[in-house]
């Protein structure tokens, strides 16, 4: 007897269907969608038995039962994904702490360097308590956007003429 049943919607059947039919996915994604229809007890009671599952998937019947738990406990997508929805991240630069990071990049350096770099301005940033962790790939592509270069040095370069003639 199971002891976690995967019932599903009309709605959630057919995002699996389309899950497995289209478009590239990652695997993980793939094999929990599979996991999940096979599972199913909606269409009168027919869900495959979790060795049979994990036979035609080539996992452990664990996994299985891992991915039904999953399912009823913490929900649909949870279940799918591995997590909650995954494209529903929190965003830490909103305008203002973007405002600090131009402001902070357009600064002078700390003493002992002569420019910032992408890490000594995700450092001060926190250290500014204007986030509470930011990776020096978010303060590039802030930048980026900005297009602000603060690594590099702007000067001109005058090379002198070749006036034999």
């Amino acid at each position: 007897m199971k002891k976690y049943k995967v019932t599903l919607t009309v709605a959630e059947r057919e995002l699996l269907e389309e899950t497995t039919r289209k478009g590239r996915r990652n695997a993980m994604v793939l094999r929990n969608a599979y996991v999940l229809l096979n599972s199913d007890q909606a269409q009168g009671g027919r869900g495959l038995m979790d060795v049979d599952i994990a036979g035609f998937l080539g996992i452990t019947v664990r996994t299985v039962e891992k991915i039904r738990e999953k399912f009823v406990i913490e929900g649909f997508e949870t279940a799918l994904y591995g997590r909650a929805n995954p494209w529903k991240y929190k965003i830490k630069v909103d305008g203002d702490v973007e405002a600090h990071l131009v402001a902070l990049s357009c600064s002078e350096p700390p003493n002992g360097y002569a420019r910032w770099s992408l890490r000594l301005l995700s450092d001060k940033m926190v250290e500014l308590d204007y986030v509470d962790g930011i990776s020096h790939e978010t303060v590039r592509s802030v930048l980026k956007k900005n297009e602000l270069k603060p690594w590099r040095e702007k000067g001109w370069l005058i090379s002198p003429r070749n006036n034999s003639a």
